[in-house]
C-alpha cells in the first residue's frame, strides 16, 4: 500500500498569480542563496502525493542535497516586523510559544512586497488541511475513539483559542497598520497553527542549553517540502550559517526524498500532520495504556475497601516518586517498553505484598534500586511475575474497551481492498491508526496470557 503524503497539496500560490509555482519557487530560491543539488528535482510527478523532491540521479549516503542559507529562514527575527516582535517578546509569551512566529507568518501573508511570496505558492491550501481539529467533533469522535487524538485535539483548540483572544487579536488590534482586517480571524489563526504544526523546524538544543527557553519554531524553506517516512532517506543538519539536507542512504534515479521528523507513532502523525503510515509502515509506532487504568486494574482485583484503600496509597506513592500521574500514560512500542522504568516500578509497587510496601515506603523508596527479575522489554514480558502479567493483561483488557471498534471489525475492513477503498480518507487513516494500536496491545495481551 502506498504511503500517504505527510500532507495534501494543491498546485498554485496563495493568492493566485504565476501559473508555474515551482518555476517561481526555484528562481527565489536562486536569489536568495538556497542551492539545490542538480541531481534533485522539486516535482509532483513521482511524488506519494502533491509537491515532494524526487532524485534525477542517483544519490549515494551523505551527499548534500541542498543547503538553505539562514537568511532564507522565515522566522519571528527574519521577518519584516522581527525588531517589534522582539521589543514585545514578553507580552507575546505564551503556553506554546510559537505566538511571534504566527504573527509574522499573518504578516507576511498579507504584506504585498513579502520577500517569500514565491515560497507561499508551494504552501497547501489553508482551507484545505486535514488534521483532526478541522474534522467536525462527532466524526473526530467516532473514528479516533481510544486512539487519544480527540483528548489531544480538544486541548489544542482550547489552547488556540485562549492565546488567540488573549494576545494574538490585542496585538494586531494594536497595529492595524501592520495587520489587514482579512487576518484577523481565529479561522485563519488555526489554519496557521496547523500549518506550524506540520511545516516548521525546530533547532536541537546543545547540552548545556536544555535548561533554557526552548528554541522557537522556524519556517525552512525546501526542507518543508519533503514528505515523512519512518524508513527515510535523508536528514536535515544544522550549523552556524546554513541548513543542509543530507542523504542517509543511498537513492535510486527518480525514486522520492523522505526526511523524517523524529519518532513519531501514527497518533501522534495524524494529530501533528494529519496524515499517517499505513500499517505496518510505521515501525515507530505505539499504543498507550493511560496510568489511571492501570490503577483501575488493580482496584478491581480487590475484595474489600481496606484493599481498595491500599491500592490508593500505593498509587499515591507512585505518584511522590513521580512514577505516574492522572494524565500521564505508558507508552509501548513494537519492540520496546518506551515507559520501561514507570511502568517496572508501578507493577511492582502494585502487586508487591503488603509487607514490603510498608518496607519500602518506611524508607521512602530510597536504596531499592536493584533491577527485577527479567526486566520489562518486549521479549522479556513472559518472564515477569505472574502477577505483574495479570495487572499488566487486565490494564490492556481495559484500553481496548475505550475504541468504538474490536480488532476484527478493523482487520475486516482493512483485508477486503474494495471495502476499503470505499471508505473516506479520514476513515482509512482513522483505521490505520486503531489498527496499529490494537494490534501491539493484541501482542501484549499475548505474551502475559
Amino acid at each position: 500500500m502506498a504511503t500517504q503524503a505527510k500532507r495534501p497539496r494543491v498546485a498554485g500560490p496563495v493568492d493566485g498569480g504565476d501559473p508555474d509555482p515551482v518555476a517561481c519557487f526555484l528562481s527565489w530560491c536562486r536569489r536568495v542563496g538556497l542551492e539545490l543539488s542538480p541531481k534533485v528535482a522539486v516535482s509532483r510527478q513521482g511524488t506519494v502525493a502533491g509537491y515532494g523532491m524526487v532524485a534525477r540521479e542517483s544519490v549515494q549516503a551523505g551527499e548534500l542535497l541542498f543547503v538553505v542559507p539562514r537568511a532564507a529562514l522565515l522566522s519571528q527575527h527574519t521577518c519584516s516586523i522581527g525588531g517589534l516582535l522582539e521589543r514585545e517578546r514578553v507580552a507575546l509569551q505564551s503556553q506554546s510559544g510559537w505566538v511571534p512566529l504566527l504573527l509574522a507568518l499573518l504578516h507576511e501573508l498579507q504584506a504585498p512586497a513579502s520577500r517569500w511570496r514565491p515560497y507561499f505558492a508551494l504552501w497547501p491550501e489553508l482551507g484545505r488541511l486535514e488534521h483532526p481539529m478541522f474534522w467536525p467533533e462527532e466524526e473526530r469522535r467516532c473514528l479516533l475513539q481510544g486512539t487519544g487524538v480527540p483528548e489531544a485535539v480538544e486541548k489544542d483548540l482550547a489552547n488556540i483559542r485562549s492565546e488567540y483572544q488573549s494576545i494574538v487579536l490585542p496585538f494586531m488590534e494594536a497595529h492595524p497598520d501592520l495587520f489587514s482586517l482579512r487576518v484577523r480571524s481565529l479561522e485563519l489563526y488555526h489554519q496557521l497553527v496547523a500549518l506550524v504544526m506540520a511545516y516548521s523546524f525546530q533547532e536541537p538544543l546543545e547540552e548545556e542549553e536544555d535548561e533554557k527557553e526552548p528554541n522557537s519554531p522556524m519556517m525552512v524553506p525546501a526542507a518543508d517540502i519533503l514528505n515523512h517516512l519512518a524508513n527515510h532517506n535523508a536528514n536535515l543538519e544544522y550549523s552556524a550559517n546554513c541548513l543542509r539536507m543530507v542523504a542517509t542512504q543511498p537513492i535510486p534515479k527518480g525514486h522520492e526524498i523522505f526526511n523524517t521528523y523524529g519518532q513519531m507513532a501514527n497518533w501522534q502523525l495524524i494529530h501533528m500532520y494529519g496524515f499517517v503510515e499505513p500499517y505496518p509502515d510505521n515501525t515507530d509506532d505505539t499504543a498507550d495504556i493511560q496510568m489511571v487504568t492501570v490503577r483501575e486494574a488493580a482496584l478491581q482485583g480487590t475484595k474489600t475497601e481496606a484493599e481498595r484503600l491500599l491500592v490508593y496509597e500505593r498509587w499515591d506513592f507512585l505518584c511522590k516518586l513521580e512514577m505516574v500521574g492522572e494524565e500521564g500514560a505508558f507508552v509501548i512500542g513494537r519492540e520496546e517498553v518506551l515507559t520501561e522504568e514507570e511502568l517496572t516500578t508501578t507493577l511492582k509497587v502494585l502487586c508487591m505484598p503488603a509487607e514490603e510496601f510498608r518496607e519500602l515506603k518506611d524508607q521512602d523508596g530510597e536504596g531499592d534500586d536493584k533491577r527485577e527479575e527479567g526486566s520489562l522489554t518486549i521479549t522479556n514480558i513472559p518472564k515477569l511475575k505472574a502477577s505483574w502479567r495479570q495487572l499488566l493483561q487486565n490494564s490492556v483488557l481495559l484500553t481496548l474497551q475505550t475504541y468504538a471498534t474490536d480488532l476484527k471489525t478493523d482487520q475486516g475492513l482493512l483485508s477486503n481492498k474494495e471495502v476499503y477503498a470505499k471508505l473516506s480518507w479520514r476513515e482509512q487513516q482513522a483505521l490505520q491508526v486503531r489498527y496499529g494500536q490494537k494490534m501491539i496491545l493484541h501482542q501484549l495481551l499475548e505474551l502475559t496470557s
